[in-house]
């Protein structure tokens, strides 16, 4: 293949680059996977780059970007997720990652004549043998503000020519377009894990997104809702009701995803949650697996609601129904406007579960369906009339709540 003066020059290709990036490479799925890829593109192409970083700015409640570095010496690409407080750490204040993001202009630094106050992220380079430090913005679109960064590092003595910034330019100006496809995956995939949980986004970004499409699957499930809560929100400001509800929402969120489980729905104070079975868990495994994550958030709550006395605040209380059963999974709603849910006779039980909870003064019920399928002494109640239900329905609980 025929490269220009400069390109001869420099050793760099950028020619033979631009076309990888619109052939093979904009193919290529997974960023990690690409990264790893264009860093041996550049370099089977003449580039002399020891390290190859390409940084995502995204959208999600956690994290306000995500990386991919590759290093050369071991031939391995990472991936590193930043939090929004890196911000505001002593890390990012004053680094180039800052820089570039603020001016939206390159950063450019020689690594083998650091000047004394120089940011730890150039120092931290330059004792692992680094010479050189490019920094490039990516704009995305119409817009002027950077989508993402690509950091260019070479061993080389004598780091980068003026010829190997001009190539590694014009080979972001190529890249920006694969790598804005990317980030856009990676903005659906977090929002739809964010809002609808990961299984579901899974099964809608798989194409399960016409009313009407369904799954029939068997889960353990739980409906919890908390006590009192239209006295909370007549009596405390707006932001302690939001400020308890996330709590009360967050703890249970941990004590569910340890065990397997997802949650399916947010319903006001209440949360609608499911442990599929399936191939990674039989349906004892799921039962065991929503009564342990049931007292293990419970056992939180004692912690927390010291922690709310002392400050003056109203303790957490909420119940928790658990059943076992068939249900319909997708979606239902509006030509334009659809929910992802489970329904069923199941489900209805489950609720119905949890309201009684309120009434025999126990924090966890469960049908016998559920309470045959646990490790835990369980106790009978008796049967019981349900909203809904033609027949009494048996409740159990645990006998040490």
């Amino acid at each position: 293949m025929s490269t220009n003066r400069s390109e001869a020059a420099t050793g760099c290709s950028s020619k033979a680059i631009i076309e990888w990036l619109f052939g093979e490479g904009r193919r290529i799925e997974g960023t990690r996977r690409f990264v790893h890829a264009l860093a041996h593109q550049m370099n089977a192409h003449g580039a002399s780059i020891d390290r190859l970083m390409v940084s995502l700015l995204t959208l999600n409640p956690q994290l306000v970007a995500t990386s991919e570095t590759w290093l050369k010496s071991t031939d391995t690409t990472t991936t590193i997720n930043a939090s929004h407080d890196v911000r505001t750490s002593e890390r990012y204040i004053g680094s180039p990652l800052e820089a570039i993001y603020k001016t939206h202009k390159r950063v450019r630094q020689r690594l083998d004549n650091l000047p004394e106050d120089a940011h730890r992220a150039y120092t931290e380079l330059a004792e692992d043998g680094f010479t050189d430090y490019l920094a490039l913005p990516v704009l995305f679109g119409e817009t002027d503000e950077p989508g993402a960064a690509i950091i260019i590092c070479t061993k080389r003595e004598g780091g980068f020519t003026v010829q190997d910034v001009a190539s590694f330019r014009q080979v972001r100006d190529y890249v920006a377009p694969v790598l804005e496809v990317h980030a856009l995956r990676y903005l659906s995939r977090s929002l739809m894990n964010t809002y609808v949980g990961k299984r579901t986004s899974e099964k809608v970004l798989a194409g399960m997104v016409k009313r009407g499409d369904a799954d029939i699957i068997n889960a353990a499930l739980w409906f919890s809702d908390l006590r009192d809560f239209t006295h909370i929100t007549e009596t405390l400001p707006a932001k302690q009701v939001l400020e308890m509800l996330n709590e009360y929402f967050e703890f249970v969120a941990a004590a569910v995803g340890a065990q397997g489980g997802e949650i399916l729905r947010f319903i006001g104070d209440a949360m609608l949650i499911v442990f599929p079975i399936g191939e990674n868990m039989c349906i004892q495994n799921a039962c065991q697996s929503a009564i342990d994550a049931a007292i293990d958030a419970h056992n939180t709550l004692e912690v927390l609601n010291h922690q709310r006395r002392r400050n003056q605040l109203p303790e957490i209380e909420f119940g928790v129904g658990l059943n076992v059963g068939e249900v319909i999974y997708g979606n239902v709603g509006a030509p334009d406007r659809l929910d992802f849910t489970v329904m069923g006779p199941a489900v209805n039980r489950t609720a119905r579960l949890e309201s009684l909870t309120k009434e025999l003064g126990r924090s966890i019920l469960f049908s016998k369906e559920f309470a045959k399928l646990i490790d835990q002494p369980v106790h009978f109640f008796g049967d019981f009339a349900m909203k809904g239900i033609a027949e009494p329905q048996p409740v159990y609980g645990l006998e040490s709540d």
